[in-house]
């Protein structure tokens, strides 16, 4: 079961700012970001940053929820970029190779 994501939004300048406000990123919430993304993209929002400033924690969903996220802003020639990385977050994206906007 799905829980609820803390997930807050601001636009400035044709810009979407989403604010992760949790401590994990994984298979409980992040299918709630993923499709938040999509709908941002198919609304037009394709300039997209993802502030991570708060997560403790990133499994393999919560790493693929932001790959959708990239992928779907990059088929719009948007951007797509990862602010607010924790150290214990930044290993992961290392480990992994994935580091869009970094």
């Amino acid at each position: 079961m799905e829980i609820p994501m803390n997930l807050h939004m601001e636009k400035s300048n044709g810009t979407v700012v989403l604010y992760i406000k949790e401590k994990r990123l994984d298979a409980h919430n992040s299918g709630e970001l993923k499709d938040r993304m999509l709908e941002l993209g198919e609304n037009g929002k394709i300039h997209l940053v993802v502030d991570l400033a708060e997560v403790r924690f990133i499994d393999s969903s919560g790493l693929g929820a932001l790959l959708s996220g990239h992928k779907n802003t990059s088929l719009r020639n948007g951007s797509f970029k990862l602010c607010g990385l924790q150290s214990q977050v930044q290993s992961m994206f290392e480990l992994t190779r994935f580091a869009p906007g970094l």
